[in-house]
């Protein structure tokens, strides 16, 4: 089963250190037009600000990794940032670091810490999320098996997509792909062969991440 964590949505922090502002922008995004627009995005927000300072990773398997320093000394700044995104093991994120020079030099090892700390406080104001594969497939019955598949279907907490009422009962239920097979195994024991099963598509789920 294809799974892989990234977050849901769009998360903003800001903190100081030595008098300088360090504000981080943390967005979902699905290829590097995304994420380049996004960089391009905060930083004509933040025109005025010393530096913005970006990584970010993409694909199923963090096939794309780039990091940017943007003028802070090479190593200090993105590659923190990009470090932080693959210990919570995390794809499909950027992360935009905006800095106010406060007056203070932090020097290499304090740049490093400030940049990965603001990265750490982006991803833990984010909704982080395990983007999982689920199998799609259609149930079609009788009006008079409807109740004890119903109640099948809620005991196993199967996620239920659509419902459809003709001279049918049409069910559209989502399943795991490494728990399709019992599962189906089930539902035709149960209906003693009378449901009609019709695999659909393949869809990817955000279920969510506690922390």
């Amino acid at each position: 089963m294809l799974e892989y964590k990234t977050i849901d949505g769009y998360a903003q922090t800001e903190w100081e250190v030595q008098k300088s502002r360090f504000i981080s922008y943390v967005n979902h995004i699905e290829n590097e037009t995304q994420a380049q627009d996004f960089v391009n995005q905060i930083r004509k927000k933040h025109f005025d600000a010393t530096h913005n300072c970006y990584a970010y990773i993409i694909g199923e398997h963090s096939d794309t990794q780039k990091s940017n320093d943007d003028g802070e000394p090479s190593g200090t700044a993105g590659v923190p940032i990009l470090e932080v995104l693959k210990k919570n093991e995390l794809s499909d994120v950027v992360v935009v670091v905006t800095r106010y020079f406060g007056g203070i030099k932090l020097g290499a090892g304090g740049l490093i810490r400030a940049y990965g700390k603001s990265a750490t406080l982006g991803l833990e104001a984010s909704v982080i999320v395990k983007k999982s594969v689920f199998n799609c497939y259609n149930l079609s019955m009788d009006y008079d098996l409807l109740g004890t598949l119903e109640n099948y279907l809620h005991q196993k907490e199967i996620r239920i997509k659509d419902k459809n009422y003709t001279d049918k009962v049409d069910i559209t239920i989502l399943l795991p792909q490494n728990d399709s097979e019992n599962t189906l195994k089930d539902i035709t024991n149960l209906s003693a062969a009378r449901c009609k099963i019709t695999k659909l598509d393949t869809v990817y789920l955000n279920i969510p991440v506690e922390k």
